[in-house]
C-alpha cells in the first residue's frame, strides 16, 4: 500500500512517531533503495523510539494482508491486462505497473471521498524531531542517514500527495517511478493511453474500493 493508505488504519493515533514508523519502510526505500533495515524485533530505552518501531511494524503486518488479499490479486491482474496495450514496446513490465498503479489509484480514492486528510499526515511528520528520527535510523543499523534526510525533507515540503487527488497526476507519479529503473519509460503516447486507462478503471473501483479497508481492519483486530 502507499502513504495515504497506511496512514488510513492509524488516521486517529495522536503519536507522530507512530505514524512516521507506519510509512518509514517506503520513505527509506524512496530515498535510496539500497537501504535495507530490520528493525522489527528491537526495543529503544525511549519510547519515541519504539513508537517508530511500533508504526514500522504495522506497516508489514498491513503489507502482509493487502498482499495476499484477493482485492489486490484480482484487481492488480485486472489492471495490468488493461495497461498492457497501453505500455507495448515499454521496457516497464506490466505486472509491475499494475501493482503500483492499484496502490496509487486507492490513495486517490481515499483523498476524494474524504477518508484521509493529507494535511493530518503531513501535520503528523513535521511533529517528529530529527534528532529522534537520527537515533532510530542509526539504532537499526543505518550509518549514514544524510541521503535520507534531504529526501524527507524535500517530501514533507513538496507535499505532493496532494497531487494524488487529481487523476492525471497517478499516471505522472507512475512514470517517475518506473524512471528509478527505467531511463525512458513512456512515450508520450503511452501516458496519454495509461492515463485513460487509470481514469476509466478508477472509476469501477469507486463504489466497492473501500471494502479491502474494511477487510484489513478486520484482520488486524483479530
Amino acid at each position: 500500500m502507499n502513504f495515504l493508505s497506511h496512514f488510513y488504519f492509524d488516521r486517529d493515533v495522536n503519536d507522530c512517531y507512530h505514524i512516521l514508523g507506519t510509512v518509514l519502510p517506503d520513505l527509506l526505500k524512496n530515498a535510496d533503495k539500497a537501504i535495507v533495515l530490520h528493525p522489527e524485533k528491537l526495543h529503544h530505552s525511549d519510547n519515541r523510539i519504539n513508537s517508530i518501531i511500533a508504526g514500522w511494524n504495522k506497516h508489514l503486518e498491513v503489507d502482509r494482508y493487502f498482499h495476499s488479499s484477493v482485492f489486490f490479486l484480482e484487481q492488480s491482474h485486472r489492471l495490468k491486462l488493461s495497461l498492457r496495450p497501453a505500455i507495448e514496446g515499454s521496457p516497464v513490465k506490466p505486472f509491475f505497473l499494475g501493482h503500483i498503479a492499484i496502490e496509487l489509484i486507492l490513495d486517490n480514492l481515499l483523498l476524494t471521498t474524504g477518508k484521509v486528510a493529507a494535511d493530518n499526515f503531513y501535520d503528523h511528520l513535521s511533529g517528529c524531531e530529527p534528532g529522534v528520527i537520527h537515533e532510530f535510523l542509526t539504532f537499526a543499523g543505518l550509518k549514514e542517514t544524510a541521503r535520507f534526510f534531504s529526501f524527507f525533507e524535500d517530501f514533507k515540503s513538496s507535499r505532493y500527495l496532494y497531487t494524488y487527488a487529481e487523476t492525471q497526476q497517478i499516471t505522472y507519479a507512475l512514470k517517475r517511478i518506473c524512471m528509478r529503473v527505467w531511463q525512458d519509460p513512456f512515450t508520450l503516447k503511452m501516458e496519454q493511453d495509461i492515463n485513460a486507462v487509470i481514469i476509466a478503471y478508477r472509476e469501477t473501483l469507486l463504489n466497492n474500493f473501500f471494502s479491502i479497508f474494511k477487510k484489513i481492519e478486520e484482520k488486524l483486530l483479530t
